[in-house]
Formats: structure tokens, C-alpha cells, sequence
């Protein structure tokens, strides 16, 4: 049986899941600030990521509908058409519990179960109920089923569960960083896989709620779900890497720490891009491009660059980083499609 235990988190942690941290934390002071000055931009992404949450957390798990389809269950509220848009409408109304008043939510068997049923509750499954039979996580490759990961059995679920609960509300109350704490929580909670059907998606309702409990609420203007389902392949490698041994207390949490806490820092900088230059809409593009690589944060690369500055051309951010980095005024991180850009000249204090 696994032992709930989140003391390795505790301890010596490796430098880079300590700097992606600092980092973190960083970022979202500035964002808040932000956030406060600028309430009317803040507002119209929120929309935007709220459509794109529930689009990519279904995807991931093989449901979809057309985008038309998509705005007018999400955004206006209509009726599913069919069994993916049942499951589509179910995400949207527990989403939209979360957003309304997440601390009114506690990471409890309540709040679980109750996520659970609503995400279910469109559909012809009922929902609100931990698994009756044993499940296992199969991949399928060339026609091929492998079993991949044997989840608790479904006679251990329920007390499972109780120990999950139990060890978040400890190392809540004794201080553990909650954005170690979180991914922590997150990969107990997918190594059970409490539910028949829907644990993925569960599981990123409640990385919002917790995120949105400890302070962190980027994933209410950006979605944390795209940038999963970009990364499919890391996130699905990093659950791997840290589940195998679990059942036997023989894991290690680091390798999905450290890919949840990358992928939260890709949102803070996505978030941090599109406001870097907010006030500047009069400048020229180039100039633009260039007050966006002076006012972030932390490094970015050029993709974050044009989704911030939809109106400039790839090729005009292209020129324009060439002749900063020709003037010394940004310095290049990485190659390739990994390439981050960080402003090392002065900074214009005017």
C-alpha cells in the first residue's frame, strides 16, 4: 500500500525546481500588480482562457467539437448536441464553480466527488462515485494495448483517498510551498485514478483550485490545459517517470514537479508577455517587439513574442532580435525552437 508522503518535497530539492520557484513567485507579484492597474484587459483574457481550458482538457483525453460549437456551449451556455459536447458542457459547469468561488472549495472528498458529478452530470454516466471495478491505464500504439500503470485497486480507493486528503491538510497546515505541494497532491490523485472515467480531467480542475487557493490564478487568463496538451508527450513521460514504483514507496515526485512547474511558468510569462508592452499601442512594431523583450520578466522566445504581438509579423520579430543581440541588448538562450531571448542593455527608466 502507498504511503502518503510529500517529504521529499520537504527536503533538499534540486537547484533548477528551486530557481523555476523563485521564479514563479516573482512573475506573479508583478502579475497582481498588474492585474489591479489593468482590470479591463485582465477581463477580456479571461474569456479566452476559460474557451481554451475546457477545449484542451477534453482534447487531451480524445474529446472535441468544432470551435463554433465549442464557444456556444462555453461562452453562451447551449445545450450539447451530442456524448462529446455532454462531456464538453459538464466541464464547462464544474469550471465555472471553480471560477465563481474557489474558496468556497477545500481539497476534501466533497469537493472531489462533487467536481466529479458535475463534470458527469450532462452526460449518461453517473458521476460523484469512485470506482466499483479495478482500471488500468493502457497505451495504444501500432493496434497495440499496453498496460502502462496499475492504479489502486478499487477496494483500496476510497481509504486511498482519505490518506491523500489527510496528507494535503497536514502539509498544509505545517507551510510546505504550496507549488510543491500541488504537483505532489496532483500525481497521488492520478496514481489512485479514483473514477471509472474523466480522472484526467478531474485532476486539472483540481490543479486550478489549488493554484487559485495558494495565491496562484494565472490559469484564470491563460490556460494551463494548452499548454499540457502541447506538451502531451513531456506531461505523459513525466507521470511515468514518477508513478513507476509508487504503489511500492519506490517514486520519485521530482520528474513531474518539475514539469508542472515549467509548464506554470510558461503561463506566467505568456500572461506577463501580453501586458509588457500594454500602454505602447502607438509605438512603431519594431519598437514594440523591442519595449516587450525590456519589461518581461524572465527570458522569452519567439513564439510568446508573436502570440503577445499578434500584429507583427515572424519576420519582423526575427529582424528585430538580430539587431538587439547585434547591439548587445538581448542575449540569446538556447537554439533552435528552444531559444529564449533575455534583455541584458539598459533599461529605459523614462
Amino acid at each position: 500500500m502507498h504511503r502518503f508522503d510529500f517529504s521529499e518535497m520537504r527536503g533538499a530539492i534540486p537547484s533548477d525546481i528551486s530557481d523555476l520557484v523563485s521564479h514563479i513567485r516573482e512573475i506573479g507579484a508583478m502579475d497582481r500588480i498588474r492585474e489591479t492597474r489593468y482590470r479591463r484587459e485582465f477581463s477580456k483574457v479571461q474569456e479566452i482562457a476559460k474557451l481554451k481550458s475546457v477545449k484542451y482538457s477534453n482534447e487531451i483525453e480524445g474529446i472535441a467539437t468544432s470551435d463554433e460549437r465549442l464557444a456556444d456551449i462555453v461562452l453562451r451556455n447551449g445545450a450539447p448536441r451530442n456524448h462529446s459536447e455532454t462531456e464538453i458542457a459538464g466541464y464547462r459547469d464544474a469550471l465555472a464553480a471553480i471560477h465563481e468561488d474557489p474558496s468556497s472549495f477545500d481539497l476534501d472528498e466533497r469537493t472531489v466527488l462533487g467536481l466529479h458529478r458535475t463534470m458527469m452530470s450532462h452526460t449518461t454516466q453517473k458521476g460523484g462515485l469512485y470506482k466499483t471495478r479495478d482500471n488500468v491505464i493502457v497505451s495504444v500504439s501500432d493496434g497495440r494495448r499496453e498496460v502502462v500503470f496499475e492504479p489502486v485497486p478499487a477496494s483500496e480507493t476510497p481509504d486511498a483517498m482519505r490518506q491523500l486528503f489527510l496528507a494535503y491538510q497536514e502539509a498544509r497546515d505545517e507551510g510546505m510551498e504550496p507549488l510543491l505541494m500541488i504537483p505532489c497532491v496532483i500525481l497521488d490523485f492520478l496514481s489512485i485514478h479514483p473514477f471509472p472515467d474523466g480522472n484526467g480531467r478531474t485532476s486539472r480542475l483540481l490543479t486550478m483550485l489549488l493554484l487559485y487557493n495558494s495565491g496562484f490564478d494565472v490559469c484564470r487568463y491563460v490556460s494551463m490545459d494548452e499548454h499540457i496538451a502541447l506538451t502531451r508527450d513531456e506531461y505523459y513521460r513525466a507521470l511515468a517517470q514518477s508513478s513507476d514504483g509508487w504503489y511500492e514507496n519506490q517514486w520519485t515526485y521530482v520528474p513531474f514537479v518539475r514539469y508542472f512547474l515549467r509548464t506554470l511558468l510558461e503561463c506566467y510569462i505568456d500572461l506577463d508577455t501580453r501586458f509588457a508592452v500594454v500602454n505602447d499601442r502607438r509605438m512603431k512594431k519594431s519598437e514594440r517587439v523591442e519595449a516587450m523583450l525590456e519589461n518581461s520578466l524572465v527570458p522569452v522566445s519567439k513564439r510568446q513574442i508573436c502570440v503577445a504581438l499578434p500584429d507583427v509579423s515572424p519576420r519582423t520579430v526575427e529582424s528585430v532580435l538580430s539587431r538587439l543581440q547585434s547591439d548587445g541588448k538581448v542575449e540569446k538562450i538556447g537554439s533552435y525552437r528552444d531559444a529564449r531571448y533575455r534583455w541584458v542593455g539598459p533599461k529605459d527608466m523614462g
